[in-house]
Formats: C-alpha cells, sequence, structure tokens
C-alpha cells in the first residue's frame, strides 16, 4: 500500500522553513514544524484543533512573557522536583525544572487566575523479595511490600492556552506514613495550596499610593486600582489586577428607533403591525471586556484577544 504524501515537501505555516520527513507538527489548517512547537506553551495541548493564525498568537504571547520575566524576582519557592516560584510583588507565579528558568522561559500565570488548587497522595506499593536456594527471587509468606507516597499537586487556572496543571511535588518520596519526611511534604502542599489560593490581605491606605513613573501630564488617563495603586497602564503595577472599564454610556430609548419592514411599512415594535414579520436582528458586534481592544471586523473576532489573552465569548458582546 502506498504511502500517499509521507514523502511530500512541507513547509512551516509560522516560519515558512522546509520541513524534514519526521518534524511535521499538524495544525488544524496547516503544518508546523518541530522548532517553532518548541516555542509553544509546555501546558498546551490542542495543538492539532489550532490554527495557524492560533498559534501565532500564542508565539507572540510566549515572547511577551519572556521580556516580563526580567522583572520577575521570586520572593517563595516550593518543591525540588518541578518547583512553583511565587512572586508577591508582581502577583504573579510560574513551575519549572530548571536552575536558569529565565531561558527556559516558563510561562507566567497571575495568581487571580487561579481557580482551584488541589493536592493529593498516591501511594506506590513494590513487592519485596528475597533469594531462594536457586538465586531467583521468591516471594515471602504473605508477601511483604516496600511503600513509598507521592504527592501531587492539580491546578485549574484562567489562561488563554491552557485550564490544567498537573505535576508532583516530592522529589524523594517518603516511605512510611506519619513520618517526619512525609509530614513536611503534606505541610508543604498545604503551604502551596494557601499560596496560589488564598485572597490577597487588604491593603489599608490613608492616600493614595502614586507610581512615581507616572506622568502627571495625562492625568486623565490614570487610574486607582482598588488595592489603593495609582496607575497610567492597563495592569496595577502593584498587585497586577486589569484597569476597570468605563461604565458603557447608556442612551435613553427613543421613538425614533425605527426600522423599515420588507412590506415597506415602518416600525418602531418588535414586530411589523402590516405584515407581521419579526424585527430583524442587529449583528452581534464584539469588543474585550478586559482591556477594550476591537477587532477589525467587529462581528467576527478572533478565539482569543491578540492584546490581553483572554477568549471571546458572550461577555465580550459590544
Amino acid at each position: 500500500m502506498a504511502l500517499f504524501g509521507l514523502f511530500d515537501k512541507k513547509s512551516c505555516a509560522i516560519c515558512g522553513n522546509d520541513i524534514g520527513m519526521l518534524g511535521n507538527r499538524k495544525l488544524e489548517d496547516g503544518n508546523m514544524c518541530k522548532n517553532c512547537a518548541s516555542l509553544l506553551s509546555p501546558f498546551f495541548s490542542e495543538r492539532r484543533q489550532s490554527t495557524v493564525a492560533e498559534v501565532q498568537e500564542q508565539i507572540a504571547w510566549r515572547r511577551n512573557n519572556f521580556a516580563e520575566l526580567a522583572n520577575i524576582h521570586p520572593t517563595r519557592v516550593f518543591g525540588t522536583n518541578m518547583k512553583v516560584y511565587i512572586d508577591d510583588n508582581a502577583g504573579k507565579f510560574f513551575l519549572s525544572r530548571s536552575r536558569n528558568w529565565r531561558e527556559e522561559n516558563p510561562d507566567l500565570i497571575p495568581l487571580n487566575r487561579v481557580i482551584d488548587c488541589a493536592p493529593s497522595v498516591q501511594e506506590h506499593r513494590t513487592e519485596v523479595y528475597h533469594r531462594g536456594p536457586d538465586g531467583r527471587n521468591v516471594s515471602y509468606n504473605p508477601p511483604r511490600y516496600r511503600y513509598t507516597y507521592e504527592f501531587d499537586i492539580q491546578l485549574h487556572v484562567d489562561m488563554p492556552w491552557f485550564t490544567e496543571i498537573r505535576f508532583e511535588l516530592t522529589d524523594a518520596r517518603p516511605e512510611r506514613q506519619g513520618s517526619q519526611e512525609y509530614r513536611d511534604w503534606e505541610n508543604q502542599a498545604l503551604e502551596l495550596v494557601n499560596a496560589l489560593t488564598a485572597a490577597p490581605a487588604a491593603i489599608q491606605v490613608e492616600t493614595p499610593i502614586v507610581d512615581p513613573t507616572l506622568n502627571t501630564a495625562n492625568i486623565e488617563d490614570q487610574w486607582t486600582c482598588s488595592c489603593g495603586q495609582v496607575n497610567a497602564g492597563k495592569f496595577c503595577v502593584s498587585c497586577g489586577a486589569a484597569k476597570p472599564e468605563a461604565p458603557a454610556e447608556t442612551t435613553p430609548v427613543s421613538n425614533e428607533d425605527s426600522w423599515v419592514c420588507e412590506c415597506g411599512q415602518t416600525n418602531t415594535g418588535k414586530f411589523c403591525p402590516n405584515c407581521g414579520k419579526p424585527r430583524p436582528e442587529k449583528p452581534k458586534l464584539f469588543r474585550c471586556d478586559k482591556c477594550g481592544w476591537t477587532p477589525e471586523d467587529p462581528a467576527n473576532p478572533p478565539k482569543f484577544c491578540p492584546n490581553c489573552g483572554d477568549p471571546f465569548n458572550e461577555s465580550d458582546l459590544a
């Protein structure tokens, strides 16, 4: 049976380079080389269902992530195998096994994007044998077992490219429940859950905290976060919260909001009183409810906002 298409020359839809015979990574509407695939998030698992445009958006997000890591300075670290680094000042965290984590470009996740964090303990059982007269392994009677305990963490996050992360917190697994080593890992797992899910303490301020880098000439662009920080950008420099949107202006209902039916009748209600046809629906127009970005075609937005990464849904209807 011929292997049709196996040896056909393919080009990467992301970088344009030729793809080797074993280097192709399929996308929903194209192909991608393994080098471009390595730029994606390690927690991303929906490559085959993603379009070229969506992959390009994610790679752009990952490049911005790499630049942002230069300003990240972890204040707390959990684990010894997969480590969890938390920067309390930036309000973000990331996971990495590498000592040189900045070069690895781990995904930065805002703490306020954590939906839940659940620890679990997996018991592993291995039978212990003794040597028989012929030198072979023989089971004890009754059988004996060696136990080890694996502490896992499962995270659910509200991120545009992935929603679930599962990893092992332990390195050398404890062998006895109730041992000091077991209790140490148990405490560390609970501390990590609290660090990732506990609401930040309210900051008591008498006067607003002013960012010294603000340009006072653009005072109309400044806004005060709920934590008390005065900012000029889209996100709070103190806690990372997004700038709240200005309340939408409402206009009073007017009889001038009329429409003309196919039969020629001019109406203001939901149905034409002449022929009974319903009022035509207005096209749905989208605008990002997180940052305010509007697509070139408001009726056909991308799946995710290229400015902040928030997914487009019914809450983004203008």
